[in-house]
């Protein structure tokens, strides 16, 4: 496991990047369908922190974090999602397709439990070569009741492939409570349907995400088939930019109150891994990294209209 700092630095650098990215929307420099990630900064970053740069990850219409914990950059990613050249899907992919195959990341999804059938493929691929490389799919609550949910977890159980299923369970899909569409209380007791392990986690706590992600991808990379890893969390914006947070307002200030960044702080502080003045240090570095970022998303060219002829396109790197 990095070291604590290391691990609060990956969940500044998150947050951080998705207030810059609610303050450029706000600007009209960032247009179109945007979903923030704030909240759960421990879920990407104790199950990246788990893997290696060589695996495999598909995410979702809610992706920013996920790209930057597997190692996205910062400034290329502000890049696509202001439509520039320099992004990395060249300003055509936007919020929800980032894609960048040089840190394993197999792309974002607008399709709700699009991107399972993606890893399962991916998974597939490393059995078939050989490698001791695993695939994990980032998908939520809401994606737990699509068909593509079903049906990649029984071909991954049945192949027995390298394959940790990530469910979010931030408790609303869109505006709909999970209390209201699921038919259990834990997503991970429907494993047990595939005969596969399950396991359900405090997705505000990023040592407890690790461990549980860790002991997964081991299990996956010795051969020993798929698991599901389910983590309560909780997102404190607004499903996206257009749509207000309109919940209880006592369920929010008690998130809040779990605010999985918050409270590692205090963690790393009481067991003496950090100082007020070295948090402060570290915050201050990220928030340099993101000035950096900005302008280097804003410095980046639109792309030129003549290049966006199919022979121009770059070519879609295959998984191998």
């Amino acid at each position: 496991m990095p070291d604590g700092p290391e691990l609060l630095h990956r969940m500044y650098t998150i947050r951080l990047f998705e207030e810059r990215v609610r303050q450029l929307y706000g600007e009209g420099l960032i247009t179109g369908a945007v979903h923030l990630y704030i909240g759960q900064e421990a879920v990407a970053v104790g199950a990246c922190a788990a893997l290696r740069r060589d695996d495999y990850i598909t995410s979702t219409h809610r992706g920013h974090g996920h790209c930057l914990a597997k190692g996205g950059d910062p400034g290329r990613m502000l890049a696509e999602l202001m439509g520039r050249d320099g992004g990395y899907c060249r300003g055509r992919g936007g919020s929800m397709h980032l894609f960048a195959t040089e840190i394993g990341l197999l792309g974002g999804n607008g399709i709700v439990g699009g991107g399972l059938p993606i890893a399962l493929g991916a998974a597939l691929s490393c059995a078939y070569r050989g490698t001791d490389q695993v695939a994990l799919a980032f998908f939520s609550d809401g994606a737990s009741n699509q068909g593509t949910f079903h049906e990649t977890m029984n071909m991954a159980a049945l192949w027995r492939l390298p394959l940790v299923f990530l469910c979010e369970n931030n408790l609303y899909a869109a505006t709909t409570p999970a209390s209201k569409a699921l038919s259990v209380p834990d997503i991970s007791a429907r494993a047990a349907g595939y005969g596969i392990p399950g396991a359900t986690v405090d997705g505000n706590d990023v040592e407890a995400v690790y461990e549980a992600v860790a002991e997964a991808v081991m299990r996956a990379r010795r051969g020993d088939g798929p698991s599901l890893i389910e983590c309560k969390t909780y997102r404190l914006e607004g499903h996206c930019m257009v749509l207000d947070c309109n919940r209880d307002p006592e369920e929010l200030a008690a998130w809040k109150a779990r605010d999985p960044i918050t409270n590692f702080e205090t963690r790393l502080l009481a067991r003496g891994q950090a100082t007020t003045a070295s948090l402060r240090a570290l915050r201050a570095e990220v928030e340099g990294a993101i000035e950096g970022a900005t302008a280097f998303a804003k410095s980046s060219p639109l792309p030129d209209p003549t290049s966006l002829q199919l022979d121009d396109l770059p070519a879609v790197v295959a998984v191998r």
